[in-house]
């Protein structure tokens, strides 16, 4: 394997009356060994979030074959949700403190066993059984997988997330759709056609925590002659950074989750158009939340994070302002641009959280991916009783202000202006 050393210098201006010098000293591999994997951890990203998807697109068949009421839905949701959000930052401390490079594909055991149980099950007991192991597959496999991919990125931390993330997305779209055309015809046993999927990804990430092995390997045995730099911040200053960046975040999945859950219902309802025509405008939006995905990491690498922060959640405000009091054509314009310019903040975030906290990239990883997917199943349910309680239009009206709170990413630092420090690692993937 090819192993370059990296060292950039940038001088910068005095802050505080001291001038300072960042030596930034990185360990890569060889440029196609790095895409090989970022391509291998994306597509597994595309098949653990495919599955996770399917089990919420199988909630008609489910609910008519075990005559469930919307409560105890909500309570498959509750389970799937507690074991994949609040385990990912406790799993991502464990491995930053102890590196695991095989829980990658240990995890998916766990969602291969869950799979098999829900396609089997015969009770509302085994379906809650089975949610919580596939939960607990994905809060493995988010931290890691994230950890993996700054690994292999090169130094070119955006653009590895962008691409990791969009493999997610992807597989929030295909799941449903793969759904619709396999379990809902064929009946619940069909759901374990999907194990061969996971059996796919337990291979991919199996070659993975190997090159991660050796990767790491190297990185340890090298920490004694290469110090990475670091801002210098207080602890104070980090939490609160980090708290802007939760509220950042439930800014922009409680926005999402108002288009993703309740758009064509608010489509079909203000302009009377068909339920297909609803589906198109909504994978039109799909469409422009991953290429706003793929373009967010890049942009930041070249012009800093916080400027695409900055710019991704509050450059959204006057579009969700305008858009319920838009008509059709132009709903669907602004959608668009909705999609592409809130979509590219996620990467800027993940990758901004893991500069400001070294040495912790599982726990950032695993603390926004989780606190991600919360915000999402929390928004779906809050504004879904919102709107029985008054109209969809009015649920559009009330999120069209979220967008607002992108004002806080002023509180952010700008972590090149501070004083840094060596940080005895050879790398923060480590």
């Amino acid at each position: 394997m090819l192993w370059q050393k990296r060292t950039t210098v940038r001088s910068q201006g005095k802050e505080g009356g001291v001038s300072t010098t960042q030596i930034e000293t990185s360990l890569d591999s060889g440029s196609k060994t790095v895409l090989e994997i970022l391509l291998a951890i994306s597509f597994c990203h595309l098949l653990n979030d495919m599955i996770s998807s399917l089990l919420p697109a199988i909630y008609p068949l489910l609910k008519d074959s075990y005559h469930l009421d919307f409560a105890e839905v909500g309570l498959i949701t509750l389970t799937y949700q507690c074991t994949a959000s609040l385990l990912q930052p406790l799993v991502g401390l464990h491995t930053d403190r102890r590196p695991m490079p095989y829980s990658l594909p240990a995890g998916m055991i766990f969602t291969l066993v869950g799979l098999l149980i829900l396609a089997m099950a015969r009770s509302f007991a085994t379906i809650l059984f089975a949610a919580a192991l596939v939960g607990t597959g994905a809060s493995v496999f988010h931290p890691e997988s994230s950890r993996v991919a700054r690994m292999a990125s090169g130094g070119q931390h955006g653009l590895a997330q962008s691409l990791f993330q969009l493999g997610g997305n992807a597989g929030l779209a295909l799941g449903p759709l793969l759904a619709a055309i396999i379990v809902l015809p064929k009946g619940q046993p069909s759901v374990a056609w999907f194990s061969l999927a996971v059996l796919l990804a337990i291979i991919l990430l199996t070659w993975v925590s190997r090159w991660t092995k050796r990767h790491m390997s190297h990185l340890l045995s090298s920490r004694r002659s290469h110090n990475e730099q670091r801002p210098v911040l207080s602890g104070k200053r980090v939490v609160l950074s980090i708290a802007v960046l939760l509220a950042l975040l439930f800014s922009k999945f409680f926005y999402l989750a108002s288009i993703t859950s309740y758009y064509t219902f608010y489509l079909m309802s203000t302009f009377h158009v068909s339920v297909r025509s609803a589906q198109i405008h909504l994978f039109v939006f799909l469409g422009a939340v991953a290429l706003g995905t793929i373009a967010g990491g890049p942009i930041g690498d070249r012009i800093g994070r916080k400027r695409v922060i900055w710019c991704s959640i509050l450059g959204v405000l006057p579009f969700s302002l305008i858009l319920p009091f838009a008509n059709l054509f132009w709903t669907g314009i602004l959608s668009v641009v909705i999609g592409l310019i809130l979509a590219s903040a996620f990467p800027a975030i993940v990758v901004y959280g893991q500069e400001l906290v070294p040495g912790r990239v599982g726990m950032v990883s695993g603390l926004f991916f989780g606190f991600a997917f919360g915000m999402a199943g929390l928004g779906a349910a809050v504004l879904g009783e919102l709107a029985d309680l008054t109209s969809i239009r009015f649920v559009y009206l009330v999120c069209s202000v979220l967008p607002a709170v992108g004002l806080l990413a002023a509180f952010l630092p700008n972590l090149e202006r501070f004083p840094i420090r060596a940080v005895h690692e050879a790398a923060d993937a480590v």
